[in-house]
């Protein structure tokens, strides 16, 4: 695959893109961006803040990762999203920068797909093979390991663990831990 970069994108001089990415028209790229090789950015993609996106991404319209995370108590620290490799992000989906409160990082590993319009809140650690349905919001500091399924319009509630290999049914209100296997 040859790498593309539409004329008319922002990309801040700083921002590190590796070899044979496609980014498409729209895009904004800031400073302190890194895209791994053979990552995809459809139209309007925003890449704000402190982001490391992995490799052979495909990232869809008008997502944004790196926005700074929705917690009153965030003061303006560096921060970071760091997204792993192989991960189809699809339109409209949110992830936010780590909060001082736990390390300051939210981390997606590899393989996820994160269907439109799903949020990742700030401090949030997803594992590798999850799927995220359209519209599933998991609030602060929620952590979804490996091979995990949230169906369409969840939510599940700020500190709670999805485990292993677990299953979340549509229109869910997760308010308490989800084991593996359930």
């Amino acid at each position: 695959m040859a790498g593309f970069i539409a004329e008319n994108v922002s990309i801040h001089p700083r921002a590190e893109i590796d070899d044979d990415v496609e980014i498409g028209p729209f895009c904004v790229i800031g400073p302190n961006v890194k895209i791994g090789r053979g990552t995809r950015l459809e139209n309007h993609v925003t890449l704000m803040g402190n982001v490391a996106i992995g490799e052979e991404n495909h990232i869809y319209p008008n997502v944004v990762i790196g926005g700074e995370p929705q917690d009153i108590s965030y003061r303006g620290t560096d921060t970071q999203v760091i997204l792993g490799d192989h991960n189809v992000i699809r339109e409209g989906v949110t992830i936010n920068r780590g909060s001082e409160k736990e390390d300051g990082i939210t981390a997606v590993g590899d393989h996820n797909f994160l269907m439109a319009c799903s949020h990742v809140a700030h401090d949030c650690k997803l594992g590798s093979h999850i799927v995220i349905a359209n519209a599933t919001l998991l609030g602060g500091h929620v952590h979804v390991h490996d091979y995990a399924s949230l169906s369409g319009g969840a939510a599940v509630h700020h500190f709670t663990s999805i485990g292993s290999f677990s299953f979340v049914a549509g229109l869910a209100r997760v308010l308490h831990d989800v084991p593996p296997f359930m």
